[in-house]
């Protein structure tokens, strides 16, 4: 008997072997089998789906779960763009704390007010606080003079804004978060990937200098998951800055690793450990990604995050030790080192089945594509970057570089493993919104932004489902719906090869399935 039959649906598996299917059955959470193969057997639950459509659940291979879940209880700048509007927000979450205390604030983006905050403003309205206002990308931040006063001379800053590793010294004086705190917006963040369709993700860099909430994060995710918070499959990518020189024998040649030698593959189903960050830039959006050529209207082309050396190291100490590499290039400098760094670690010791991931690609050359290919690269990238941002990148990049934003048929033309992901909360989180930015390459606006880089839906949806299972080492379990594998699938309101592009993005998200469960149906 089955614990579950689904019927009266359209069923687009991602399995070529039985792409589309009008029943499923599912036993202790996995499908058991689809069509004739379970119709006539008896079910304890028989449920009517009445017509909607049924994929895999969505795998969102790029995201930053206790962020987003933090950034949900954070008073927000977000569109305003005068001064003196934003100093008002801030003197409110000011007023609303004690004295002494850290005041944080998210939404800030320089490009919406004209330029950047400065500590000087800030401090009007501080009354002896320390106040930190993050910037929307992630790699930056601007703060007040009472933050200033307690950072190391060398440190560098612009009137208040530190970027980057400038940056991950003021967060190491508010850090750390305890485990319950960032349980708990794990668990606010994990519901709004649920509601979105995504049954699965793999956090992008716990306990790091930039991105990591504490030094025992990991703990937290544990913890989440102990109190029923963590409703979906997380995949943990630690930060590289976490390994720490080991004494291993000398035959492993294992240069560096984390304590007890854990890598890639630890945990189970649920909650596991997946591949090695590596930060060799910053970000557009704060104007450093690396580039190979000045951002149009700048005399700077970004900066890499530390030696190109040291970083190269790096990538290598990694992959000697056992990781799959995720490293995290957003301008095609930082993917030139990237290349240079995964080609000397796989030539000295080769790990064809290791799957190195490039995180976000943002700027590839058409030179760059063969290296990709010839390496096994996997991309990684964020679509809906370019509906949110297109306008400013496009601009940034000049007419020469932006069609070689974010790309999609490039990649695949070229035969690398093409993964969509959100780099959620840096914007809409949604892969139905970025199915539809793929699909027609168009920004918020109507810009178009590299039209040859489209792709078709199926293409799009491959992205989010079985290749992103196959960059986290899960296609035997997820990305597809076929029989032995995971109960996870997403139920929606349409077709996304039925409907105009132009829709794809409003599908409703009717329920999501994880392990043969509903997890709730929208509002």
């Amino acid at each position: 008997m089955l614990c579950t039959r689904l019927t009266n649906a359209r069923f687009l598996t991602m399995d070529p072997d039985h792409p589309v299917a009008c029943d499923l059955g599912i036993w202790r959470g996995r499908i058991v089998g689809l069509d004739e193969a379970v119709t006539s057997l008896p079910a304890r639950e028989v449920i009517d789906l009445q017509g909607a459509t049924v994929l895999p659940g969505f795998i969102d291979a790029h995201v930053h779960l206790a962020w987003t879940g933090l950034q949900e209880n954070t008073p927000s700048i977000a569109g305003r763009t005068r001064i003196d509007d934003v100093l008002a927000v801030v003197a409110e979450a000011v007023a609303a704390s004690p004295p002494g205390a850290w005041v944080s604030l998210a939404g800030y983006d320089q490009r919406a007010l004209g330029r950047h905050l400065t500590a000087a403003e800030l401090d009007r309205v501080a009354r002896g606080r320390k106040i930190y206002l993050l910037h929307d990308s992630g790699h930056g931040c601007v703060v007040n003079s009472a933050v200033l006063d307690r950072l190391p001379a060398h440190v560098p800053h612009e009137n208040g804004f530190l970027a980057e590793g400038a940056m991950g010294a003021a967060r190491a004086l508010r850090l750390p978060y305890s485990q319950q705190e960032l349980a708990e917006a794990i668990g606010r963040a994990a519901g709004t990937c649920l509601s979105e369709g995504v049954t699965a993700c793999a956090e992008a860099g716990i306990g790091g200098t930039l991105f990591g909430h504490s030094p025992v994060e990991l703990g937290a995710y544990q913890r989440a998951r102990e109190e029923g918070l963590l409703p979906l499959r997380v995949q943990l990518m630690v930060s590289a800055d976490r390994l720490n020189p080991v004494a291993a024998h000398a035959s492993d040649d294992i240069p560096r690793a984390l304590d007890l030698g854990l890598r890639t593959g630890f945990g189970d189903d649920r909650l596991s450990v997946g591949a090695l960050k590596i930060y060799t830039d910053g970000g557009m959006m704060a104007r450093t990604a690396a580039l190979g050529e000045p951002y149009e209207g700048l005399d700077h082309a970004g900066q890499l995050q530390d030696d190109p050396d040291a970083l190269a190291d790096t990538i290598v100490a990694g992959h000697l030790a056992g990781w799959q590499l995720a490293v995290h290039a957003i301008g095609d400098r930082a993917a030139d080192l990237a290349l240079d760094g995964l080609e000397r670690a796989q030539r000295l010791r080769p790990r064809p089945a290791a799957r190195h991931r490039i995180e976000h690609a943002g700027l590839i050359r058409p030179d760059q594509l063969p290296r990709f290919a010839r390496l096994g690269v996997t991309a990684v990238v964020q679509p809906t970057f370019l509906h949110s941002f297109g306008d400013d990148y496009a601009t940034i990049m000049g007419e020469k570089r932006a069609p070689w934003l974010y790309r999609g048929r490039g990649f695949l033309d070229h035969g690398i493993p093409l993964v969509g992901s959100s780099d959620r909360p840096v914007t809409d989180g949604s892969p139905l919104r970025a199915v539809q930015f793929m699909v027609e390459r168009a920004s918020r606006s109507g810009r178009p932004i590299g039209p040859d880089e489209a792709v078709t839906v199926a293409e799009a949806l491959h992205a989010y489902t079985v290749a992103g299972a196959r960059a986290c080492h899960w296609e035997d379990t997820v990305g597809s719906l076929t029989p032995g594998k995971r109960a996870d699938l997403v139920v929606l309101g349409d077709d996304p090869h039925r409907v105009d592009s132009a829709r794809i993005a409003d599908i409703e998200v009717v329920t999501t399935y994880v392990d043969g469960l509903e997890t709730g149906r929208a509002a």
